[in-house]
């Protein structure tokens, strides 16, 4: 699942019946593709099957995988006992993904959160039964492997056999596998479900009314300075009351990821993500270190423009992502914002309008803000045999335009990977993110192109600006608080005032002198859901950022071919290295000036806003 928890920091609230009639109908998805209803038979039938299907696989093959490996039809044998584990995984993934969509669409209802656990259980113990396959396909040998892969039947699976051996170095003992795999629910995914439910559950009084955090979050968007100051201060205040709550949720997480790294062997704490990613350490530290050299460059010298714009010497964090003063902002229905990224995308590719028209048709969006439904947006692949779905908390904001873009980026993206099948259509996640910037990109250059006035530019590239600072500079402090928090817990816990001053420092660094990080602002950390999930995966969007800038500019020089270039490479969803994806582009994201295209884009983007004001 392809969550923005915090991508821009800032998110919904709900609409006044105005507001509500502006933004016109807004779809909810219907999840009956993949099964009627929580208590239908054909769920129930699932479930057993899922359970007889695993232990019956166990049964056939456990411990004679090397024995088929002698056989004169290895590759033959192989090929159908992959196949066989594929349309297991397949039904596997259909039912754990009903169950976190409708999780997701209220995460305070009882109901929904037992039936959510219940599934998780019954899968888990299902999956137990699977655990011994990866293992003893990595205790095969290596000759022997490569000679079955030479039947084409066999061979097909090469990506996914060699992503399987990739993490033989770090695979355990069969019985201790077994037992991370099951504690997996009561440790990790508990941690996870409380962080989520104690979340959706937070209230926060803002002029009166009592709102849930995307609601509340929204206020610093506001273009009155008092109603972004009330809206922060009010998350500030219940973010404090609990933080000593997310301060243990934060210490036992990465205690756990510690205990399991040291037991793998990782020698480096992000070591592990990179492994799932396909990417090489060297890579992410070269866009790290870039990143960081660009920070005076690119956000400290943005924030002083701003504030020059707002008549300050400082802006407050509460300011950060306020709209431009004088700037008239209007709320964008939906079926505008719809036309809106489906032009764009038609314009590139009418290929690509046809498929994320096919998520506005056939009801695969969930729209709407809702009490309880989960924050910030995403784009759920579910599995190949059926189709994605985009949870999205629309509240007709020019940001909410590039969100739906973005979003739908994956989608398209998760249509054309499909038929590589349940275990090769996943793409690692710093690829992944290239299709949903890519989208993004697509709707901001086609509503650039047609803004009114020089005005009407300006605000519209310092929103991009923004979203680029917000993709990059942020996600890529976020990735060095995140290091710094699992580094020093390795020495113990961690205070909250500890935690909160790690942040203070980070954010500083990478906001400049520009942004007043006042009091409030160092309990900001305890919400970001990608701290908690998915631990290190916010490179991934700075990573896609600078990719799609640099694919950009290969468009925009030599478009020619390109669109067919481009769908090919998201059609290859997780049967290739980024460095084989990239080649036809003439890009390599190992070469160190890679990163710098990506982010001379974002300087020429502050250059033109800064002739403006001569």
């Amino acid at each position: 699942m392809l969550r923005r928890f915090d991508l821009n920091a800032f998110a919904t609230r709900s609409p006044d019946s105005a507001a509500a009639t502006a933004l016109g109908k807004l779809p909810q998805w219907d999840l009956s593709d993949l099964y009627p209803g929580l208590d239908s038979p054909e769920l129930s039938a699932d479930l057993e099957r899922a359970a007889a299907e695993t232990a019956a696989f166990e049964e056939a093959y456990k411990g004679k995988l090397a024995g088929i490996l002698e056989a004169a039809d290895a590759g033959g044998q192989f090929a159908d006992i992959v196949a066989r584990y594929e349309a297991i995984e397949d039904r596997l993934g259909r039912l754990y993904s009903y169950a976190g969509l409708v999780y997701s669409g209220d995460t305070t209802d009882p109901v929904r959160a037992k039936f959510y656990g219940d599934v998780q259980e019954k899968l888990t113990d299902a999956s137990t039964h699977l655990l011994f396959f990866s293992l003893e396909l990595n205790r095969l040998d290596d000759a022997g492997m490569e000679a079955a892969l030479g039947d084409p039947a066999f061979g097909r699976y090469r990506p996914w056999i060699e992503d399987v051996r990739a993490e033989k170095p770090y695979q355990l003992d069969d019985r201790i596998e077994q037992l991370f795999h099951e504690k997996g629910v009561t440790a990790r995914g508990a941690w996870n479900r409380l962080f989520d439910e104690t979340i959706a559950g937070l209230r926060f009084e803002v002029e009166g009314e009592k709102l849930p955090l995307e609601q509340t979050l929204n206020f610093l968007a506001e273009s009155q300075e008092e109603k972004r100051r009330a809206g922060a201060e009010a998350l500030a205040k219940v973010f404090n009351e609990n933080a000593r709550l997310f301060t243990l949720v934060t210490n036992t997480l990465a205690k756990d990821k510690e205990i399991s790294d040291r037991w793998r062997g990782f020698q480096d704490i992000a070591d592990s993500r990179h492994l799932a990613n396909r990417v090489e350490r060297s890579v992410v530290d070269a866009l790290v270190s870039s990143v960081h050299e660009a920070y005076p460059r690119l956000a400290h010298r943005y924030y002083k423009l701003k504030a020059k714009w707002f008549g300050k010497d400082k802006l407050e964090y509460w300011d950060r992502n306020a709209p431009l003063p004088e700037v008239e902002t209007r709320t964008i229905g939906w079926d505008e914002a719809r036309d809106t990224v489906l032009g764009a995308y038609s314009s590139f590719s009418p290929r690509m309008a046809t498929i994320a028209g096919d998520f506005f048709d056939k009801s695969w969006i969930d729209a709407g803000v809702r009490p309880g439904k989960a924050s910030g947006a995403f784009a759920h692949p579910t599995v190949p045999s059926a189709h994605p779905y985009v949870l999205l908390n629309y509240m007709g904001k020019p940001r909410d335009v590039m969100t739906l873009a973005h979003e739908l980026g994956h989608g398209v993206h998760q249509v054309l990977a499909a038929p590589n099948g349940a275990l090769m259509a996943p793409t690692p996640l710093t690829l992944a993110e290239t299709a949903s910037v890519f989208g993004e990109m697509l709707t901001f250059q086609r509503l650039l192109a047609a803004a009114p006035d020089a005005k009407a530019r300006k605000a519209m590239l310092a929103s991009k600006v923004e979203d680029m600072i917000n993709t990059v500079v942020r996600q890529i402090a976020f990735y060095t608080f995140e290091r710094r928090i699992h580094t020093e817990r390795r020495n113990g816990e961690l205070t909250a005032e500890r935690i909160s001053q790690i942040w203070l420092e980070v954010q500083g660094e990478s906001l400049g002198e520009a942004i007043h990080l006042g009091p409030g602002y160092e309990n900001y950390w305890v919400y970001i859901g990608h701290f908690i999930h998915s631990p290190f995966y916010v490179y991934a969007y700075a990573f896609g950022d600078c990719l799609v800038n640099s694919l950009y500019a290969v468009y925009e020089n030599a478009n020619e071919g390109f669109a067919e270039r481009y769908l090919a490479m998201l059609a290859a969803g997780g049967t290739k290295h980024h460095s084989e994806l990239l080649k036809p582009f003439g890009l390599d994201a190992r070469d160190p000036a890679f990163w710098q295209t990506g982010l001379g884009l974002i300087e020429r983007m502050i250059a033109e806003l800064e002739a403006m004001e001569d």
